[in-house]
């Protein structure tokens, strides 16, 4: 296969810039699409140009760091994918991809195709710990929890924080992603004794980060890869004015 890219290159968050033309040639289909990019950066480094810079790190679909806007969608064109799972047989001989990072004001751009997700990292630590008995291992029947209320546990805990549904959303709300962290601890009982402060902090830190508000067009669903439903936002939204009716 034969592909030409349209990258978006920058050198620093201070720097301008760019579109920039590539082609590659004998790109085979069976390539995910970071291989892709590796084979890129091995043609630039041979011709002594600065490879191009993007995030990745299992290129299995878990750690959420692979995140690029494909031709105008978050991760590309196939629903529930992370870019790290995409194959170049999605495309076609000849195509023209753009590629361009995850823009949102709380994502500044490091370089290229990198960008700064720390603000995810500030968002859980404002949530805090959950408190716990310390010493032996608890019985594991000790807190009987219903396997509904287990799975809907489990998968808000899916979320990987790669940033899609902030990308896609056109307030760059972050709604989705605190909601599924907020969630996955007020379904359990041990969430439940920091459940009202966490929910506050987190929901204050969010807005301190620059990440927009929540206009339910339910784009950050559809883009997600881990299929996180916005059923979440409505929890958080309840947490959050629990938290605020509480006399404590």
């Amino acid at each position: 296969m034969r592909i030409q890219l349209k990258i978006w290159r920058q050198d620093s968050q201070a720097k301008q810039g760019r579109l920039l033309d590539y082609s590659l040639q004998n790109v085979t289909p069976d390539m995910s699409f970071l291989e892709m990019l590796d084979m890129l950066n091995e043609q630039l480094i041979q011709q002594k140009e600065r490879p191009v810079e993007f995030d990745h790190d299992c290129r299995e679909g878990i750690c959420g760091q692979c995140g690029l806007m494909i031709n105008g969608r978050a991760h590309g064109p196939l629903p529930n994918t992370t870019t790290c799972q995409l194959h170049m047989r999605t495309f076609k001989d000849g195509d023209t991809i753009y590629l361009e990072p995850f823009r949102a004001t709380a994502f500044p751009i490091k370089c290229d195709l990198k960008i700064d997700r720390s603000a995810f990292d500030r968002i859980i630590q404002a949530g805090g710990y959950i408190s716990a008995s310390t010493g032996e291992a608890p019985e594991a029947n000790s807190i009987p929890i219903r396997h509904d209320v287990a799975e809907a546990a489990f998968d808000a805990a899916a979320c990987i924080g790669c940033g899609a549904c902030v990308a896609t959303c056109k307030n760059s709300s972050a709604a989705l992603f605190t909601s599924a962290k907020i969630t996955q601890f007020a379904l359990l009982p041990q969430g439940q004794i920091e459940a009202r402060r966490r929910v506050l902090q987190m929901v204050v830190q969010t807005d301190t980060e620059g990440f927009g508000h929540c206009s339910n067009t339910e784009a950050c669903q559809v883009e997600c890869p881990q299929q996180i439903s916005v059923l979440h936002i409505a929890r958080m939204n309840w947490e959050y004015n629990r938290a605020l009716l509480s006399p404590n």
